[in-house]
């Protein structure tokens, strides 16, 4: 008796095993199943901005272009200076702005007005980097002022805002790139 129950059990779990994986199409009407992966995972907004964000800053500031050979006639200058989204998001890196709870406690930046100087803008003696080639590494460094409005409001227990309207902050921001040396291949003209 207990081995007429034992190889029924065993049968009815290998039918619904095969019914229910995927593996077996002929039992199932909807096709193959992915079983518990097939339910969709929540993820937090939070989350998912952070990595767009870091997404962003890779594709736009984290890498070093190359660029052709330097031009002779004078010295070579330097790529655009740095936009107002780099330097926001720099000095978002430093000095963060908390954004509080609302009514109780906030915090924002108004009015902000950025300055850009250029402090250095110099060239390397060539060298072979690997996977690259022989290259230049062209330099520029820039210090980036950003004046604005340090704005506070307290809702509780006395509601009040604080201005500071002369708020400035400093970031440094260096933009290097390579600049190609020599008699160079691009593969532009190469014929197969």
């Amino acid at each position: 008796m207990a081995r007429n129950t034992t190889t029924a059990f065993g049968i009815l779990l290998v039918t619904w095993s095969l019914t229910t994986t995927g593996c077996f199409w002929g039992f199932t009407t909807g096709g193959p199943s992915l079983g518990i992966l097939s339910v969709p995972i929540p993820v937090s907004p939070y989350f998912q901005e952070q990595k767009e964000d870091e997404y962003w800053e890779h594709e736009r500031y984290d890498r070093v272009p190359i660029l052709g050979p330097t031009t002779s006639g004078g010295p070579p200058v330097a790529l655009d200076p740095p936009c107002d989204d780099e330097v926001i998001r720099a000095l978002e890196k430093v000095h963060p702005v908390e954004s509080g709870v609302p009514l109780l406690w906030e915090r924002n930046r108004n009015k902000v007005r950025i300055v850009r100087h250029k402090i250095a803008d110099y060239v390397d003696p060539p060298r072979v980097y690997p996977l690259i080639g022989p290259a230049q590494q062209h330099h520029a460094h820039y210090k980036c002022t950003v004046y604005y409005e340090d704005v506070r409001r307290v809702g509780w227990p006395v509601p009040h805002t604080l201005r500071d309207e002369e708020a400035e902050e400093v970031v440094y921001i260096d933009h290097n790139h390579l600049h190609m040396v020599g008699n160079v291949d691009t593969g532009v003209n190469a014929k197969f």
